[in-house]
């Protein structure tokens, strides 16, 4: 039948035609959440989303993942099963005026019975007040609100949104997953891919859980002509890799840092060439790193190999002088000289101890005895009274007092039997054992 302009309606040809031409992603994607491969800790019976559907109570959620994980889809197959109007907006191209109208337009859904899913891809580039605008419509029903981030919803988003809203994480997608996918695309291409056993488990790892992703490279390796099935270096070099999933300011940012220094304070060089490698290969700057390395070796090494501390600061001025990627490898080094460096944060711990008994004895002043007297009137007042010049006492150790007056004697070093700390906790023994006989 044509349309209002005459133009004549597409033969089932032309329009089985036109399906075939559309995105291989967007053939494919679900018709229920059942289809859905994937986040079975989110959709299975008893997972959060499960229970809800069963128990026919659905709230605002926030969606958090990567991306190509089915934020969107699972979005839209909800508004589907539970019979609510699906509109999708994203923050990036989403003003106030814009949110008004979707606002008023779900308000007369409501009023005719028809309730609101309001898909926000990206939420967390909305500002402050922009979140706030959900909250009335939030409150009184005009929306059921599903937010979908890539960053940590703790950081991003308002308290507000945040109590009103369940938070669900969206993992990516697994080798076994992406195999599926690979499965369902190979089925809606009438083929199987031209690629040996390897290939196939190479094209996976490209994909780097993004299951969009994976549809786009199939896309690509079903249009080749090939004679022969490729193997996993003929596909690399056909195929680039998907970048992995880094940004410099955000949440993954902190995550690989934290895993780095983790694995350094673990004793595992292995993992810690791992993380560095996978933030260097993500683009990180190399001086971030080389700061963060030398925190480590003071926070983490410490007194038990002094030396630590050194190496990193070398490893640094050795990057600042060579720079990348010869540099860093000097940064390599120092990871694994600290991953493999006997562990102590006792001059950590105890000056966070010591800044506490800080702020609790507020302004204390020295006792007089170890105050300088340069004048007539201070040592009047009694400055550099009974001060015992240690060089002068027997072993060169008075054991005198320099707490403030009134501040009992904490003990806030207190050395492990790792490293070059054995030896001090040695020496901090001596003194202390000598400190009571010399008070006695």
């Amino acid at each position: 039948m044509a349309d209002l302009f005459g133009t004549p309606a597409p033969s089932d040809g032309e329009a089985q035609q036109a399906s075939k031409n559309r995105p291989l992603a967007d053939r494919l994607r679900p018709q229920s959440l059942a289809d859905v491969i994937g986040q079975e800790q989110v959709l299975g019976p008893e997972a959060p989303l499960g229970v809800m559907l069963a128990s026919g109570s659905l709230s605002s959620l926030i969606f958090w993942g990567p991306p190509g994980v089915g934020k969107t889809t699972i979005a839209r197959l909800l508004a589907q099963e539970t019979d609510l109007h699906f509109v999708q907006i994203s923050a990036i191209f989403t003003g106030v005026p814009e949110l008004r109208k979707v606002f008023e337009a779900a308000k007369i859904r409501r009023q005719n019975g028809q309730g609101t899913l309001l898909f926000v891809d990206e939420i967390h580039r909305f500002n402050k007040a922009q979140q706030d605008g959900f909250l009335p419509h939030m409150e009184d029903g005009t929306i059921l609100l599903v937010g979908a981030t890539t960053e940590n919803p703790s950081f991003e988003l308002n308290a507000a949104v945040l109590s009103r809203s369940q938070v669900l994480v969206l993992e990516r997608l697994s080798l076994a997953d992406l195999e599926r996918l690979t499965q369902r695309a190979e089925k809606e291409l009438g083929r199987a891919l031209p690629l040996s056993g390897d290939a196939r488990d190479a094209l996976h790892e490209m994909a780097d859980g993004d299951g969009r992703a994976l549809l786009n490279l199939i896309e690509q390796v079903a249009a080749w002509k090939v004679e022969a099935p490729l193997g996993r270096e003929a596909l690399s070099a056909r195929l680039m890799r998907r970048a992995a999933k880094f940004d410099k300011s955000g949440d993954e940012h902190y995550n690989l840092i934290s895993a780095l220094h983790k694995s350094i304070r673990g004793s595992d060089a292995d993992a810690a060439l791992y993380w560095l490698a996978r933030m260097l290969e993500g683009g990180e700057d190399p001086r971030f790193l080389a700061r963060r390395l030398t925190m480590m070796s003071t926070e983490d090494i410490g007194m038990a190999d002094p030396q630590a501390n050194t190496v990193c600061l070398n490893a640094w001025q050795t990057y600042e002088r060579l720079g990348s990627p010869e540099g860093e490898l000097a940064l390599a080094n120092a990871a694994v000289y600290l991953a493999l460096a006997p562990k102590s944060n006792a001059v950590y711990v105890g000056i966070k101890a010591a800044r506490r008994l800080a702020k609790q004895t507020g302004s204390a002043p020295p006792p007089k005895h170890i105050l300088n007297a340069p004048t007539k009137l201070m040592s009047e007042q009694g400055y550099g009274d009974g001060y015992a010049y240690d060089h002068d006492a027997e072993d060169g150790f008075s054991g005198q007092n320099y707490f403030p007056d009134g501040v009992k004697r904490p003990v806030l070093y207190q050395p492990v039997e790792r490293g070059f700390e054995r030896e001090l906790k040695r020496r901090t023994d001596y003194f202390a054992n000598l400190r009571l006989k010399r008070n006695k």
